[in-house]
């Protein structure tokens, strides 16, 4: 296969192997061949086969990993659950607000195109897709050129609200252990897709909504399978009051009551732990209990702010030795700006600058996400690494001044100045421009999709039966 060599790059984020972080390299050429790095350094000799891409006023860059999104549902969300909450639910969005604006099975390929989009652009490469199993789904990610976990959701129990105050859980463990067997299905296939990039993990939903054993039977056959395996945990007082009060214990001492927390184990948020100042909980564990465990926590911010919440601190977490991954959750798809938030938050919450620096959130946008994944060979520019590489602009206006690149890209400039990406040496984005999905078509979709949806959210609020104007008033009232 011909070599592909950027030559003469301004920056590369380089990782440095003997100490386990990445470090900047100037005037550096990278290499690929057969879909892995061959070469990082100076004086790469080009072959005759070997494609030349000119790394001048570049910045290259490991490819973000993205252990957390929801691609299916989350893109029709736009506009509408920005400021919802329920007043009643300590603010959560979970109970009352989400289930009324749901995408039909029209609109999951369109979200899911536009969402996969939205990734590439702003530098994924690696994603963990949470999601209803869809007949496209495969067909989509594998167009994407995504390096893409699917992870089928499942569930002993749907919860709901009927006042906006009380979370009711309708159990049904048949339907639990169904959905189990749908996602090894699913799981199946995308491992034995002709792509080479599609992947499985298991996760039953949430916490609160799966029996113990469910929970305990899902990690057991993730391990046997040696996958990955994924629950939310610890993302609303609602569902930590009610782990509480149904055990005893917070909902991280739950899951590792029952065994479910290892290394290839991922705590889908982990805000609300003991210690935290609006759990008043007796005990000061959980950070402990996360860290010996080895299990890795997905930090999501912007979801979550957007409700007036926030995980503290991403410093502290990191202080006490617990591997953070980053994922985007929610709309935008955007995972540039999750960093920022990321950054600015933990600094807001420890009320100090000093709370993390840039170089610890790029880590676990990348090489922290990798090792959630049980990886060593994504979301890091190294000999051997699989040819997941990011080209950012630095000659774009919002990356100058270019003292430190990687600060003017997450402060700054974002996803705008991502120019190209390559995904196993296949190059996804060029311009800024993904060619292989129609993302332009798929938002017009998803837009005519959310007025279905609008229709039917009075059916669908069990509080009031109230119009989506009621629920979610525009920013202005229309004259």
């Amino acid at each position: 296969m011909t070599a592909t060599l950027i030559q003469n790059a301004n920056t590369v984020v380089a990782w440095d192997d003997s100490r386990q972080r990445h470090v900047y390299m100037r005037n550096t050429d990278v290499a690929f061949r057969d879909g892995q790095i061959v070469h990082v350094g100076a004086g790469f000799t080009a072959g005759p086969d070997c494609e030349i891409v000119d790394g001048r006023g570049m910045m290259v860059m490991p490819g973000l990993v993205d252990i957390h999104s929801h691609l299916i549902h989350e893109p029709i969300n736009k506009g509408y659950t920005d400021e919802t909450g329920s007043a009643g639910l300590y603010n959560s969005n979970l109970y009352e607000y989400m289930p009324t604006m749901d995408g039909d099975a029209e609109a999951a390929p369109h979200q899911l195109t536009l969402a996969c989009a939205e990734l590439l652009m702003s530098g994924v490469t690696t994603v963990v897709d949470m999601s209803i199993v869809h007949q496209h789904w495969l067909d989509i990610l594998a167009k994407s050129g995504l390096r893409a976990y699917v992870a089928p959701m499942f569930r002993s129990a749907r919860w709901f609200t009927r006042n906006g105050h009380l979370v009711e859980y309708d159990w049904n463990e048949k339907a639990g252990y169904d959905g189990l067997e749908r996602a090894l299905e699913l799981i199946d296939l995308a491992q034995k897709h002709e792509s080479g990039r599609l992947q499985g993990m298991l996760c039953p939903a949430q916490i609160d909504t799966c029996t113990a054993d469910l929970l305990r039977d899902s990690h057991a056959e993730a391990r046997r399978r040696k996958i990955g395996w994924q629950t939310h945990a610890a993302q609303s007082l609602p569902e930590f009051h009610e782990i509480t009060r149904r055990h005893g214990l917070t909902p991280v001492q739950w899951l590792h009551s029952l065994g479910v927390l290892d290394r290839a184990s991922i705590v889908g948020h982990g805000i609300f732990v003991d210690d935290h100042p609006n759990t008043h909980w007796s005990t000061a564990t959980d950070l402990s209990i996360l860290a010996e465990t080895g299990a890795s926590v997905a930090h999501c911010p912007t979801v979550f702010m957007r409700r007036g919440m926030a995980l503290r601190d991403f410093g502290r977490y990191r202080r006490a030795g617990i591997n953070l991954g980053i994922g985007t959750d929610t709309y935008p798809h955007n995972m540039i700006e999750e960093m920022r938030h990321v950054g600015y938050l933990a600094r807001l919450m420890a009320q100090t600058p000093r709370a993390t620096t840039t170089g610890d959130v790029f880590h676990a946008a990348t090489a922290g996400g990798a090792h959630a994944l049980g990886r060593t060979d994504i979301g890091r520019i190294a000999v051997g690494a699989r040819a997941d590489i990011v080209l950012v602009d630095m000659t774009h206006h919002l990356m100058r001044p270019s003292r430190d690149p990687m600060r003017s890209l997450v402060y700054a400039a974002a996803d705008r100045a991502v120019h190209t990406v390559y995904i196993d040496g296949r190059r996804v984005v060029h311009q800024g421009e993904v060619a292989s999905l129609d993302y332009r078509s798929a938002a017009a979709e998803v837009d005519e999709a959310q007025r279905r949806a609008e229709a039917l959210v009075p059916e669908r609020d069990l509080v009031g039966h109230r119009s989506a104007q009621e629920m979610s008033p525009l920013s202005f009232d229309m004259a």
